[in-house]
Parts: structure tokens; C-alpha cells; sequence
């Protein structure tokens, strides 16, 4: 039973990267139809809004905690702000300024980034001198480097034809100057920091605000009043804000439920379970299962350097998840040993308790 325990976050972070792969494969037919990004992310967050709040109202009658005081408030609108809303925004801004591939690539060092803040921070601990230590800074560093290196090197093509997807309108409008290039490179590599962060911030949210359920209602619909203030300011048009198929509605509803209300839940438990850096290094996995998937159903192009790269992250991925084993078995004796404390101290407390009354027992009168 406790290796179940065990591995069920793992199981969760797998099925995660699947929703994730998901909603990138259908959202590129609903990009290339002409729906905006800001208005997608907006309907995205707003339905899952609609969905998980339900589910805080009927919590916040049976128990306190789901109740928001000062501290919560700001560091859930915070999280909501970095995590979602900012990191949404210019990851799709980007990615038209630069390109996909580039955005991709940015996007899994998340987990260099998750691992040198976590460092800093004092959230994760290494051990040089420890085997288990130093392999969590390799696989960090191979899954980095095969995740790139997917959508860097080329090499010989193996499967399928070109494809490419066009992204809506900029921001900046019609892009002809190649100096914007590299401003788009900068908004991809903002917004995989501003990610990184709000993973880090999820650790202190968990520890005061346990109730990850409510944590991810509050959390959709902070994002979704953020995402209603940016797409009102900068979507002038008002043709914009419509939904013109049901495959665009569907893709928006998908991506809410799945991806913005269920893995919001399950991100802030994983986090609490096993810290911020194993959450982060599954991200580049869901890079791996769009390119095969995409190879399969989308009929993308597979490249040899892709391949390579994939094995790559799941090479560095074993190692991480290697050396993280030792210290959730640190944790489990540390819970084990909480509880043995709180056992000792409940008998303590009853033992003590029986003698007072037998004290007072002894003090009255046998004849009275």
C-alpha cells in the first residue's frame, strides 16, 4: 500500500502532461480558424470558472478552511496573476513574435529555472557529496538539453510532411521588422520565468492554504477577472470576443475543465506532496507525447534530432525521479515520526489527566 502511495503523484504529473499535450493539439485548429489567444485564454479560464466553483460553495459549508483571509487573498492573487494570466499572455504573444519552436524550446527549461530557484529558496536541498544529489542536477541538465534539442536540431526526417501553424494577430500588429524577433524571445523566456515563480509560490500557498480544491477555484476565478481586464484593454474589436464553431467552444471548455480547473487541483497537491522541481521536471515529457502525437493524427513532420531528444528527457527525467526517492523516503519517516510524537503526547496528556482525577479521588472523604 505504501508504494502506491508512493507513486501516485507520478501518476498524476503523467496524466497532467497528457491533458497538456491535449489541449496544445487542439487548440492549434481553433488558432488557425482566427480566434484570438487573449479572448482563448479568457473563455478558458471563465469556463473553468463555471465548473470548479460550484464545488468551493459546497466545501465552505462544511469546512472553515476554505475561507480567504489577508495573507491567502494575496498570495493566491498572486499566484493567479504570475501563474496564469501573465504567463498565458506572453507565452502566445511570443511564440507569433518569434516562433512556435522557439517557444517550445524556452518553455522546457522551466525546470533549470524551478531548480536553481528552489535552490535559492531553500525548497529543494542537494547534496554534492551525495550521488542522489548530483543526479538530480545531471537529469535536470539532460532533460534541459533533450527537451531543446527537440526542437533545435533537425536532422534526417522520418515521418510526414511539413506542416505549419499560423498564430492570430500580434499585439504589435503586421510583423516585418526581424528586430521584433528577438522581443518575442524575450516574452517566451518572461513568461517561463513568471511559471518557475508561480510554482515556487504554490509551496507557501499549500502549507497555509491546504484546501487545494478551493485553491483552485479561487485561483480560476482570479484569473479569469485578470484575463477579462487584459482582453478588454488590448481586444478592441468587438468580432473578436465571439465564438464562431463548436470545435472553438469545445477546445475552450476542454481547456478550461481539464487544464485550468482539474490540473490546478492536482498541481497544488503534487507540490505538497513532493515539492515544486518534480513538478516542473514533467513538463518538458509533454513535449515529447505532442510530437508523437502530432506525428500521428496532425501528420507533422518527425525529425531524427527530435527522436534523440525525446529519449533524452526521459533519460533525465529517470534520474530526477531517482534521486528524489531518497528524500520521500526522508519524508515519510519524518511523517511517521510526527505521528509517533502526537501519539505519545494525546497518551501523555490522558495519562496525566487519569492521574489528577484519581488525586482528587483520594482527596475526598472515603465517608461522606
Amino acid at each position: 500500500m505504501g508504494n502506491v502511495e508512493e507513486y501516485k503523484p507520478v501518476i498524476a504529473m503523467l496524466g497532467l502532461q497528457l491533458c497538456y499535450a491535449g489541449v496544445i493539439l487542439t487548440s492549434e485548429a481553433t488558432l488557425v480558424n482566427g480566434l484570438s489567444p487573449r479572448v482563448f485564454i479568457l473563455y478558458r479560464q471563465a469556463f473553468a470558472t463555471i465548473f470548479i466553483f460550484p464545488f468551493i460553495l459546497f466545501s465552505r459549508g462544511r469546512s472553515k478552511i476554505s475561507n480567504l483571509d489577508l495573507r491567502s487573498f494575496s498570495l493566491i492573487f498572486m499566484a493567479s496573476l504570475v501563474g496564469i494570466t501573465l504567463y498565458q499572455n506572453l507565452y502566445f504573444e511570443g511564440i507569433y513574435l518569434a516562433s512556435s519552436s522557439m517557444g517550445s524550446a524556452m518553455g522546457n527549461i522551466i525546470p533549470a529555472f524551478t531548480f536553481l530557484i528552489s535552490f535559492l529558496a531553500g525548497y529543494e536541498k542537494v547534496n554534492f557529496r551525495n550521488i542522489r544529489g548530483l543526479a538530480k542536477i545531471l537529469g535536470t541538465v539532460i532533460c534541459v538539453v533533450g527537451a531543446v534539442s527537440m526542437t533545435l536540431i533537425r536532422g534526417p526526417k522520418i515521418l510526414n510532411s511539413e506542416f505549419s501553424l499560423p498564430i492570430a494577430k500580434s499585439l504589435l500588429g503586421d510583423i516585418k521588422d526581424q528586430n521584433l524577433w528577438l522581443f518575442g524571445c524575450l516574452l517566451v523566456f518572461v513568461s517561463t520565468l513568471c511559471w518557475s515563480f508561480s510554482l515556487i509560490i504554490q509551496v507557501p500557498i499549500s502549507a497555509y492554504y491546504p484546501d487545494h480544491l478551493s485553491l483552485s477555484a479561487w485561483m480560476c476565478l482570479f484569473s479569469t477577472i485578470q484575463c477579462a481586464v487584459v482582453t478588454f484593454f488590448f481586444e478592441k474589436d468587438p468580432n473578436a470576443w465571439i465564438i464562431h464553431s463548436y470545435s472553438e467552444l469545445a477546445t475552450c471548455l476542454y481547456a478550461g475543465v481539464v487544464t485550468s480547473a482539474l490540473s490546478t487541483t492536482v498541481q497544488a497537491w503534487v507540490i505538497s506532496k513532493r515539492g515544486p522541481l518534480f513538478s516542473a521536471m514533467f513538463n518538458p515529457l509533454c513535449t515529447v507525447i505532442v510530437t508523437i502525437l502530432a506525428s500521428m493524427f496532425l501528420k507533422e513532420e518527425m525529425f531524427t534530432g527530435g527522436l534523440i531528444g525525446g529519449l533524452f528527457v526521459i533519460m533525465g527525467l529517470y534520474m530526477v525521479l531517482w534521486g528524489k526517492a531518497k528524500d520521500v523516503d526522508v519524508m515519510i519517516i519524518q511523517e511517521q515520526l510526527d505521528n509517533n510524537k502526537n501519539s505519545e503526547v494525546k497518551i501523555q496528556i490522558e495519562d496525566s489527566s487519569d492521574t489528577e482525577k484519581c488525586n482528587k479521588d483520594l482527596k475526598k472523604p472515603l465517608l461522606s
